[in-house]
């Protein structure tokens, strides 16, 4: 049986624009992107902070170093600039994938600049019972 738990995630990014006339996705930048683990039009799960909404798209890459977090298409509409945002990847692990299990998180400050990027403890996973159900 495999279960589906977080992979990557960006947090506490603020949206720098939106652009309801592009073809759809997020755009993020390439630093972020690389530093979390994300790939290229890899589905992505965007969280809100400001008015509570979650919907999923696709990441694109946005220029390296330049900050941009930008939501494109329908999804433009469910953001203002400077709403603070989370956004997540999953994956499906196997028990024993598990045994290996730390989600990626890159922390970011108002400017999306990389403040900490780290693992989530492998403990922490224990202490929920996770490791230990399976």
């Amino acid at each position: 049986m495999q279960r589906t738990l977080l992979l990557a995630k960006l947090h506490n990014c603020t949206l720098t624009g939106t652009n309801v006339n592009y073809v759809g996705s997020i755009s993020i930048d390439l630093v972020l992107l690389q530093e979390a683990g994300i790939l290229p039009y890899e589905q992505v799960q965007v969280v809100n902070k400001n008015n509570g909404k979650r919907f999923i798209t696709y990441a694109i890459s946005a220029p390296a170093n330049s900050g941009i977090i930008e939501l494109n298409g329908a999804a433009a509409r469910l953001g203002v600039t400077g709403d603070r945002l989370i956004i997540m990847t999953y994956g499906q692990f196997t028990a024993e994938e598990l045994k290996e299990y730390s989600p990626r998180v890159v922390i970011v400050n108002e400017k999306n600049q990389i403040l900490e990027v780290g693992n989530y403890d492998h403990f922490y996973i224990r202490g929920a019972g996770v490791t230990g159900a399976v």
